[in-house]
């Protein structure tokens, strides 16, 4: 397991431990790994940059999870994108290879898509660039200059593709946004903007079964179900009874600053969509992601309490 202390890899591991497997983890710093050793993984010492580091923490495996990966849009030092998504999957895969390693599931995202303008696109769909963001572009070279190609040369690897992922515990740009929102501080909303919207544990089990049920060489979106931001706010002032921003923001508006203020992280919210089709996943792995509103619902309740709140809603 790669990205043992992250968002979604905790979650896998935590899942894993549950059913009963033994879990390798790789940590660069194995102290900041303490709660997965108290549950009994194995915490070994490795850098995914690092190919030395690798081999014999995942020697004997009889199968690989793939998720560690850098994700900071705005980031002032886009190299270490490269480094990590890029030199870093090549270098798990090439071991995986080396050691044959029975089976591996590699997570991907829906950003290797970038922007798909409205239209909710299945696995076949192919973005040739320019990117919106750095992670966008290290992440799609990944996917189809490293991981494709050696799946066709036999690697016996399988492909998700998450969306957005939200519950407690997050790390990416989502939270800070939701905390805004319930502190009263979010000013406005992106027109038009869209994401598909799972739960953690959702994209967790997703893993799971792509392990399982995955068939080696194939690319699966474990995306949950699309909304607008617009539409995840009006769910979430159901929720909790805080009013959501009545401004929104048009995409013209927000492309013209950003381009002003050369901001990476509002070029990728002016009206763009990261929209995927799960059926694929839903049939063959038998996915199937709860609605928003419920994870939702789950997810502020957890931010509220962190925050001394209290819902005023139903």
């Amino acid at each position: 397991m790669t990205g043992a202390t992250g968002f979604i890899g905790g979650r896998v591991t935590r899942q894993l431990v549950e059913a009963g497997h033994e879990v390798v983890a790789i940590a660069r710093n194995p102290e900041n790994a303490r709660g997965l050793a108290s549950i009994g993984v194995d915490v070994r010492r490795g850098d995914i940059t690092s190919k030395d580091s690798l081999r014999e923490p995942m020697a004997g495996a009889d199968g690989v999870f793939h998720i560690a990966g850098w994700y900071k849009i705005g980031s002032k030092d886009p190299a270490e994108g490269e480094r990590i998504n890029v030199v870093g999957t090549r270098n798990v895969l090439t071991t995986m290879k080396e050691l044959g390693i029975p089976k591996g599931v590699y997570t991907s995202t829906l950003a290797v898509f970038s922007d798909t303008h409205g239209k909710v696109v299945d696995e076949r769909y192919q973005h040739e660039g320019p990117w919106l963001t750095e992670y966008d572009r290290t992440k799609a070279v990944a996917q189809h200059a490293i991981a494709e190609p050696m799946m066709s040369s036999g690697l016996p690897l399988v492909i998700v593709q998450p969306g957005v992922n939200y519950g407690a515990g997050d790390t990416s740009e989502i939270r800070p946004t939701f905390v805004r929102y319930l502190g009263g501080k979010l000013r406005a909303l992106p027109k038009r903007t869209a994401y598909c919207w799972a739960h953690v544990d959702d994209t967790a089990s997703a893993h799971l079964l792509a392990m399982e049920k995955g068939r080696p060489g194939e690319t699966y979106i474990v995306a949950g179900p699309p909304h607008t931001l617009i539409e995840a706010f009006a769910i979430a002032e159901r929720i909790t009874g805080i009013p959501v921003p009545r401004f929104h923001a048009s995409p013209g508006l927000l492309r013209a600053i950003a381009a002003v203020s050369r901001s990476e992280r509002l070029r990728d919210v002016a009206g763009v969509t990261y929209l995927g089709s799960n059926a694929k996943a839903r049939r063959e792995l038998g996915f199937d992601p709860r609605p928003l509103e419920v994870g939702l619902r789950e997810t502020l309740q957890h931010e509220m309490r962190l925050l001394g709140m209290t819902s005023t809603a139903s």
